[in-house]
């Protein structure tokens, strides 16, 4: 069972963090014949699924480097990320036992949400700096780390779930605080508008 868990866990992991390129990815490694993916997971090698794949990591590759406007992709991927990464997971453990796959999407979607929700935090609390150098930096090591972790969950599954271990532990401390430090930016945030705006109509 480790091989089948670290591509569940690989997948939905990537899923929360770039969804499109972890499909690629995938797809593409299995088409090649370098990795066998299960016979329900089958339909990521096909011509129509790499390709859909392709563009729209493109599309995700652009919009994640244009900052706000990645917050409202993240926002809006929240409702598609974390669905298929339940569906991944699910479809990584092939045909197992109804109970065990039903586990498996739950778990999966944990994790897919877990990442997803680490990103969105992260991005935003950049998005508070006017630079947008940090959010293009922060974009790339993203990509990277989705193709460094997949390859890893693919080709060195127990490297990968040690680490995935290690990603949950420190996850758990910062993203209570990742989002403390957001609402309390955009407070400010809010404030200061008001602030000006109040001057702004007593000149």
């Amino acid at each position: 069972m480790l091989e089948p868990l670290s591509l569940a866990a690989g997948l939905s992991w990537g899923s929360g963090l770039r969804l499109y390129l972890t499909v690629l990815i995938a797809g593409l490694l299995a088409r090649f014949g370098m990795i066998h993916l299960p016979q329900t997971l089958s339909a990521l090698s096909s011509s129509w699924v790499i390709g859909a794949a392709a563009v729209l990591t493109v599309a995700e590759f652009l919009a994640d480097k244009i900052p706000a406007f990645d917050s409202l992709w993240d926002a809006v991927h929240t409702f598609i990320r974390i669905p298929a990464g339940a569906v991944l997971a699910a479809g990584a453990l092939g045909h197992a036992d109804p109970a065990l796959l039903t586990v498996a999407a739950l778990a999966g979607g944990t994790l897919a949400g877990t990442a997803h929700l680490t990103k969105a935090g992260t991005r935003a609390l950049i998005n508070l700096s006017p630079e947008p150098v940090s959010n293009v930096v922060t974009s790339t090591a993203e990509e990277g780390m989705v193709f460094g972790g997949l390859l890893l969950a693919l080709f060195a599954p127990v490297v990968f779930l040690v680490l995935l271990v290690g990603f949950l532990v420190v996850v758990s401390w910062v993203l209570p605080r990742l989002w403390r430090g957001v609402q309390g930016g955009f407070r400010g945030m809010a404030t200061h508008m008001v602030s000006r705006l109040a001057r702004s109509r007593h000149d």
